[in-house]
């Protein structure tokens, strides 16, 4: 199986700074293909401008990641039961909560894509079907212990 890898890259402004909280959290991920994407931390976590809010927060990402895997997987499975996909919009969203053991996580990852066909769409059942094996299919999915739900629009 392969490796995947990613560069997180960040440097401080300051020590003097650094040693008191008063931090940048903005950094780089930078991606084998050459794609660098500026990331923070979430403004929600760590207010401006300590964090940066033109920048991904990693729960963003994650949310994004489960998102794209499954859209991923649900494009090859619908061709391969011969249908069509014009487009595919999800309005994903995660939800951040403090659990018993005291510890923040996302619980929840809500999936709510639009689908539109170029002919034929499946009945709501095979639709239903599609989404649950691209759920099963997905690596990211398969990777975390949120609960991931599909909601169709």
């Amino acid at each position: 199986m392969p490796n995947h890898h990613a560069i997180v890259s960040w440097s401080s402004d300051s020590a003097e700074e650094f040693a008191k909280g008063r931090y940048g959290r903005a950094h780089d991920w930078v991606f084998d293909g050459g794609q660098t994407v500026r990331a923070s931390s979430s403004p929600s976590v760590v207010r401006p401008p300590l964090s940066d809010p033109f920048g991904v927060d990693p729960e963003e990402a994650l949310v994004a990641a489960v998102s794209s895997c499954h859209m991923l997987w649900f494009l090859d499975l619908a061709r391969r039961a011969g249908h069509s996909v014009a487009s595919y919009e999800d309005e994903a969203d995660g939800t951040l909560e403090k659990c018993e053991d005291g510890k923040v996580r996302i619980t929840r990852v809500t999936l709510r894509p639009l689908i539109g066909w170029a002919g034929d769409a499946p009945d709501a059942s095979g639709l239903d079907a599609l989404h649950h094996q691209a759920h099963d299919a997905c690596f990211i999915a398969n990777s975390i212990t949120a609960d991931v739900v599909v909601e169709p629009r």
